[in-house]
């Protein structure tokens, strides 16, 4: 049992790892376009992320630092909730809101489907980076991604998705039993619905 989670874990960080490589030279190619002005910084992030996560501020501060120094300075960010469960196909509901430099605050809704070695359920607070956001139409979309978890009480984790030019960072901070690796997608709508597709 203990060779099958470490085969598990190391699965889903080549996973994670490809994924990044894949995806850094759009992102630096999106931070050349962007101009400062329409960025947040990393200490913004922190500070926004720190009072929404609480306790797990010392984690998420870790993770947006790398994000950051990986992808360069966010044009946008989604703060939000989501649930999620599965055994082998799953599905995936959140809400938030979400903040830009230039068009305001936005509520929006996602959902997705998951299929994978992939068992569990979890509650999650979000903070989602969002990269080379031109307007705000063009949020919506589905994101397809990888995604691994295992934990027993709760986790930090984050992953990249990618829909056209824009680039999603979602940072998570979960509560629940999860463990496994999927492929999914999250759309993202401005309305709620219980489809995931």
């Amino acid at each position: 049992m203990l060779d099958r989670m470490v085969y598990i874990i190391l699965a889903t960080f080549v996973l994670m790892t490809a994924a990044t490589l894949v995806l850094t030279p759009t992102m630096v190619q999106a931070q050349q376009q962007g101009s400062v002005s329409d960025t947040f910084s990393g200490d913004e992030l922190i500070d926004t992320g720190g009072e929404f996560f609480g306790g797990v501020a010392q984690g998420l501060a870790s993770l947006v630092e790398r994000a950051v120094s990986q992808f360069g300075l966010p044009n946008a960010y989604i703060l939000g909730e989501e649930g999620s469960g599965a055994i082998f196909a799953g599905a995936r509901y959140g809400e938030g809101r979400m903040y830009t430099r230039n068009q305001g605050e936005h509520p929006l809704y996602w959902q997705g489907p998951t299929l994978g070695f992939d068992f569990g359920g979890d509650g999650s607070k979000v903070m989602m980076l969002i990269y080379n956001l031109n307007s705000v139409s063009d949020v919506f979309g589905r994101y397809p991604g990888v995604d691994g978890s295992a934990y027993g009480i709760g986790g930090l984790g984050m992953t990249v998705l990618k829909y056209g030019d824009v680039v999603m960072v979602p940072i998570r901070s979960g509560v629940g039993a999860r463990l496994g690796v999927n492929v999914g997608y999250l759309k993202f709508t401005q309305e709620p619905t219980w489809n995931p597709f």
